[in-house]
């Protein structure tokens, strides 16, 4: 018997029952009581015990531990941010090598109108790019939408009303680095240019 509990039967005044002395009813009900209430404080206390023991340093209740799933959660969250740092440096990488190449390919063709060409001549240059001679019909660029539309490649003319462009390579996306005359103080460039709001045509396809 655990030394509470022979203490808890001496302080009962019923060690004379192992003499053969008979208890009193009354006598009897405080010993029960008192040995259930040990027996709950007793499993309690264990219970505290190897939860303590099996405890990892450091949770407590207000950082509570749960072996079930933290680990396995925790190498999903690792994976997903190292996932997702890759996926920013391609991303970051990519940018990178367009614009460098923006910057390399971009370049200025000529500062000035082309001779026989009208003040405003986008359409001019994009004909003389696309047939190497000024066609005249052609210097209006909303006349260039009567060719038959087509998918954005190498050598097509991206055009709307007020402005057209000769594609001469693909960058990215909607990007195009484009034959581009008189594209800003009547200047011919061939730089990045995205098609939104133009239509794609095919001028050798009449």
């Amino acid at each position: 018997m655990p030394a509470h509990y022979r203490n808890l039967v001496k302080y009962l005044g019923i060690s004379g029952l192992r003499a053969g002395a008979k208890p009193e009813p009354s006598m009897l009900k405080y010993v029960y009581v008192a040995l259930a209430f040990l027996a709950l404080t007793s499993t309690a206390s264990e219970a505290r015990s190897f939860r303590t023991m099996s405890q990892a340093p450091g949770c407590n209740v207000t950082m509570p531990c749960d072996f079930s799933t933290s680990q396995t959660n925790q190498s999903f969250v690792q994976a997903q941010q190292h996932r997702r740092v890759l996926q920013q440096s391609r991303l970051d990488y990519g940018r990178q090598d367009v614009a460098q190449g923006d910057v390399a390919s971009a370049r200025t063709v000529s500062g000035r109108r082309p001779s026989g060409c009208p003040r405003s001549f986008c359409g001019c240059g994009a004909s003389l790019r696309v047939f190497g001679r000024i066609v005249p019909e052609l210097n209006l660029a909303a006349n260039w939408l009567r060719f038959p539309r087509t998918a954005p490649a190498p050598g097509m003319v991206a055009a709307r009303h007020g402005h057209v462009f000769v594609l001469e390579q693909h960058v990215a996306g909607d990007t195009w680095m484009a034959y581009d005359a008189n594209s800003g103080g009547h200047t011919t460039r061939i730089h990045a240019r995205s098609l939104r709001g133009y239509t794609v045509v095919n001028p050798r396809a009449a």
